[in-house]
This record gives structure tokens, C-alpha cells and sequence, in this order.
């Protein structure tokens, strides 16, 4: 047995190297700032395959970010799917938080711009299916994704917001096209910076405004697919008690409708669960929408 683990972990690391020594990047021109990206190098991409974007949080980047979600990497080498990593404008998103200090939001950076060209990138390059696009994203990237499902509903099939609460009203800086989206949610009741309850997010010397909270968010979403009553409610296990953290996950899901879903982790704060990997969560999220 103790030959067989040490086995496994050998190979799983020798993927993950494999993995980090194909990484490509590259960028594409939109209103005079070169904006960059990186992926791996496909190697059993096929015509058709779907294209997710991992979006970093506020003061990050996509390289580290790729480092960070190893094993989403590592679970989709033979899937037919197409990580992509891009790097907001100085570390930052213009996403829709009208009060955001960032220079992306003060310069107003055409964030549609760089997420339509990245798509028309990867068709051309790839033949990815334009039908098939996803953004998953943290903090601020999930503020982003919140903003690419607003305003490119039409070239996004489902994206998933991670510690991010849709900016309340007086904060909120976007054209919403109040268009059905199929989105995953995950946020800790014990945030202290996106707060679960909702009001003014503390970032330090970073200005953010205030959020609604995550059930009037979840509620937004649900409405918007035309769900009404409750939804089904599930306790997820609890594979790490130790960390303090219980999941609650809640589904809204029906033929011809949009899934919306609400990880709800009891006692998280502005981190991810231990339970779960959340960006395979998101993933597996991904793969339930993907047109038949």
C-alpha cells in the first residue's frame, strides 16, 4: 500500500511539472495597453472545446494564480477545456464597484474589450466553441465575473463569483442587461471583507464601496432565471473538520432554466474552504451547462 501511495503522488507531481513547463503567454492591443494572459500549451485539445477564464482577486495576478489552482490544472489535462489566466490592468479589474480606487476603475479600462478579444484569440487559434465560454474568479475577480455576466451575457454560458457580493445599488457602476446567467456563488459568513450580511467592504487603503448581501445576491440571480419558493438545500461533508468550516450548498435548478447555486461556507472567511476544491466545484459547475 505504502509503494502504491508513493506512486501516486511521484506521477502527480511529475504531471504537475509537466504542466508548469508548458505554460504559454501572450496579449492582445485594446485602447492602447497590451493586456496579458497565460494558458497551458494544449495538448489534447480538440476542435469545440471549451474555454474557461481563472480570474485573479485584487492585487494579483494570472501566473501565481495558475500555481494556486494546480489541481483544476491537473483534472482537466485530458478534458476538453482550455484554462486561460489573465492579468488585470496594474493587478486590477474595472469591474463594477463605482467607488473602486484601482487605476482600472479610475481609467475606466474597457474590460469587455480585452474579454471579447481574448475569445475571438482563442477561437482563431484553438477553435474553441464560442458557445462554450466560462469565467471563474476571486475577490475582485469575481466582482469581474459578476460584471462579464451583466454586460457579455451573450458570450458567457456561466461564471462562477467567489468571496464577491454584487455591489449594492449606490455602488453599482455597470449597464446590467438583466439577462438569465447560469452562476455558482461561494462566500463565508464570517468575510470580514466582503461581508456575508452585506454593507461596506474593508480592504485597507483600498476603497470598494459597499455590497449587497449574499442571499439578496443569490436572490438577484435566482429571480432574474425565474425561480421562485426555495431552493434544494444540501450539507456537503465535512472532510477537514478542523478548519472550522461546514458547507451548505444551495441549488435552484429546472429544465430550461438556468442553474443557480449558493455555496453557503458556515464560519469562512475571505479565503477558500477546505472541504472542497472550489475551482474544480466550479468546474464541475462549468460541465452541467454545457450545451448538448
Amino acid at each position: 500500500m505504502k509503494k502504491i501511495i508513493i506512486i501516486s503522488i511521484f506521477s502527480y507531481l511529475v504531471s504537475i511539472a509537466l504542466i508548469q513547463a508548458q505554460v504559454i503567454s501572450d496579449s492582445i492591443l485594446v485602447d492602447g495597453n497590451y493586456r496579458t494572459f497565460h494558458h497551458n500549451k494544449p495538448g489534447s485539445l480538440k476542435k469545440g472545446a471549451s474555454l474557461v477564464f481563472v480570474l485573479h482577486g485584487s492585487g494579483g495576478n494570472g501566473i501565481d494564480l495558475m500555481d494556486r489552482t494546480a489541481n483544476l490544472r491537473q483534472k482537466t489535462v485530458n478534458e476538453n477545456v482550455l484554462l486561460v489566466y489573465p492579468n488585470g490592468y496594474k493587478k486590477y479589474w474595472n469591474e463594477c464597484r463605482k467607488v473602486a480606487s484601482s487605476l482600472a476603475n479610475q481609467e475606466n479600462i474597457n474590460e469587455e474589450a480585452f474579454f471579447g478579444g481574448m475569445i475571438d484569440y482563442f477561437a482563431k487559434k484553438y477553435k474553441i466553441d464560442e458557445k462554450q465560454v466560462f469565467a471563474v474568479g476571486t475577490s475582485g475577480g469575481g466582482h469581474m465575473c459578476y460584471k462579464l455576466a451583466m454586460t457579455m451575457s451573450e458570450r458567457f454560458r456561466a461564471v462562477a463569483a467567489i468571496i464577491a457580493n454584487l455591489p449594492a445599488q449606490e455602488n453599482m457602476d455597470c449597464s446590467d442587461a438583466k439577462a438569465p446567467m447560469a452562476i455558482m456563488i461561494a462566500n463565508g459568513t464570517a468575510d470580514p471583507t466582503n461581508p456575508y450580511q452585506g454593507g461596506m467592504m474593508q480592504g485597507g487603503n483600498f476603497t470598494m464601496g459597499t455590497v449587497r448581501s449574499t442571499d439578496n445576491t443569490f436572490h438577484y440571480w435566482s429571480s432574474l432565471a425565474g425561480y421562485t419558493g426555495n431552493p434544494v438545500k444540501e450539507t456537503l461533508p465535512d472532510t477537514d473538520p478542523a478548519d472550522g468550516k461546514i458547507i451548505e450548498r444551495y441549488t435552484f435548478k429546472a429544465q430550461g432554466k438556468p442553474e443557480v447555486v449558493l455555496l453557503k461556507i458556515i464560519g469562512g472567511k475571505h479565503d477558500y474552504p477546505n472541504d472542497i476544491d472550489i475551482h474544480v466545484e466550479a468546474w464541475e459547475f462549468f460541465k452541467r451547462q454545457l450545451k448538448k
